[in-house]
């Protein structure tokens, strides 16, 4: 299917799954007069960018963000090396984004899962299955996250933290009405626990060296995550 302080061995992210343009990433020259031209380019370079950012995912996943060069993004997403320029700063801005742009999706879906229902059953039934669509469809960046988190820069690093930080408390919120009696740090950790039951997915769900078929995996994922999530404190 997964802070400011670094996690601890108890808390893990909820990405260990783009959106907006980084800083130092260009804009587009020379826009035309012509109708919808500048419509046209921009949804073009949004694509290209999105497919950069595809690529980035895989390729980290599986060399290591040290060992794929600027030339291989571009490679994979169909452009030249130096054309990378023209949408990010460099490699650390793209594995940036990258992350950034996961963080805040996880966010933005988990707050809409919430406003969409009063009953806090339902609402952690939807979180769980919307966390594990997200271990299931995204494994690579959870790899990545998992593996180059310390490549970010100070800044970025902050801000992940942070808005998976405000991910967790959205959990919280949910876990808090059903257990009412439970303190917020007990259930910060059940949330972080979930995660990590949930975005240990790239790492388990196999099956002799196959992947296991996500129809396979999301029941036993659900159940689990919610068992977790719902038992009572002993």
């Amino acid at each position: 299917m997964p802070t400011a302080q670094a996690p601890q061995s108890h808390q893990r992210s909820p990405l260990i799954q783009p959106g907006q343009t980084r800083p130092g990433a260009s804009t587009q020259p020379g826009a035309s007069t012509r109708p919808g031209a500048s419509t046209q380019r921009s949804q073009a370079k949004e694509n290209r960018r999105q497919a950069l950012l595809a690529a980035a995912a895989s390729l980290f996943a599986v060399n290591g963000f040290n060992r794929v060069s600027l030339e291989d993004l571009g490679a994979a997403a169909g452009v030249s090396g130096p054309a990378v320029y023209r949408h990010f700063s460099g490699k650390q801005a793209v594995l940036g984004d990258l992350l950034l742009t996961v963080s805040r999706e996880l966010l933005d879906g988990g707050r809409r899962v919430v406003a969409e229902t009063a009953d806090p059953r339902i609402a952690l039934d939807r979180l769980v299955e919307f966390q594990v669509d997200f271990a299931l469809g995204k494994p690579d960046v959870i790899r990545v996250q998992d593996r180059d988190f310390s490549n970010l820069t100070e800044q970025d690093q902050a801000e992940v933290r942070a808005l998976q930080r405000s991910y967790v408390e959205v959990w919280v919120e949910v876990l808090a009405a059903l257990h009412p009696a439970m303190d917020a740090a007990d259930l910060r950790m059940r949330a972080h626990a979930t995660f990590g039951l949930i975005n240990s997915t790239p790492h388990s769900v196999r099956s002799h060296g196959r992947k296991m078929a996500s129809k396979t995996a999301r029941p036993l994922l659900e159940s689990m995550a919610l068992a977790a999530l719902t038992v009572e404190a002993p």
